[in-house]
C-alpha cells in the first residue's frame, strides 16, 4: 500500500519560513520524481517544485529564489523549504510520487499554509 504523509503546514507572518515534509512508503522511492503541488481555495491546482530521483530541481517563476526542494532517498522523504513567504504562498501543499512511461503516480492528502499579512 503506497502511502504519502506531508506534515509541516501551519500558520505563518508574511516573511517567515515553513518546512514542509513527506514521508513516503510503499515505493520504491529512489525511482521516482518526487513532487510538491499547491491549491488556494477556486484556483487550480499548480506545480511548485519537482526534484528527480538524481537530485535535479525545477520551481515554478513564482517560488524561486524563495523555496528549495530536497530529497532523502534513504530516509524516503523529501523537504519544501519555504522562506520569505508571501500571503500568496497560502495553500494546501500535495506532495506527489510519479515515475515517468510507468502508472506510478501517487498524491498525498495534502497539508494547509496560511500566510497572513
Amino acid at each position: 500500500q503506497v502511502q504519502l504523509v506531508e506534515s509541516g503546514g501551519g500558520l505563518v507572518q508574511a516573511g517567515g519560513s515553513l518546512r514542509l515534509s513527506c514521508a513516503a512508503s510503499g515505493i520504491t522511492f529512489s525511482l521516482y520524481v518526487m513532487a510538491w503541488f499547491r491549491q488556494a481555495p477556486g484556483k487550480q491546482r499548480e506545480l511548485v517544485a519537482t526534484i528527480t530521483s538524481a537530485g535535479s530541481t525545477n520551481y515554478a517563476d513564482s517560488v524561486k529564489g524563495r523555496f528549495t526542494i530536497s530529497r532523502d532517498n534513504v530516509k524516503n522523504t523529501v523537504l519544501l523549504q519555504m522562506n520569505n513567504l508571501k500571503p500568496e504562498d497560502t495553500a494546501g501543499y500535495y506532495c506527489r510520487a510519479y515515475r515517468p512511461r510507468t502508472a506510478g503516480n501517487y498524491w498525498g492528502q495534502g497539508t494547509q499554509v496560511t500566510v497572513s499579512s
